[in-house]
């Protein structure tokens, strides 16, 4: 499945109920998004590809967002874990050491 258009994501918004998460940035993600800690209101039943799909589209410079892992409540998720009200959501880029 592609990335999700603005205009389906506009009609997915229209039809859900909206939850709130709190999203954290770690590393390079912080400075993109220029915040380290923000609420983020999301649909109810959105999975992580939708919120990255979100993310993309009101922070373009986060466009590599599928290569960063996505934890939810402190685990690691894939693209179709459902993220529900109250979750909390880390962005974590990948780590390079030397």
């Amino acid at each position: 499945m592609g990335l999700l258009s603005s205009n389906d994501l506009f009609l997915y918004n229209k039809t859900k109920s909206q939850m709130e998460i709190k999203l954290l940035f770690f590393g390079i993600t912080s400075d993109l998004v220029g915040k380290n800690t923000i609420t983020f209101n999301l649909n109810e039943d959105a999975t992580v590809k939708i919120l990255k799909d979100k993310l993309i589209l009101i922070y373009s410079a986060l466009k590599n967002i599928n290569e960063f892992a996505i934890a939810v409540n402190e685990e690691y998720a894939n693209d179709d874990v459902i993220i529900n009200n109250g979750d909390v959501v880390a962005i974590i880029p990948p780590v390079s050491g030397g």
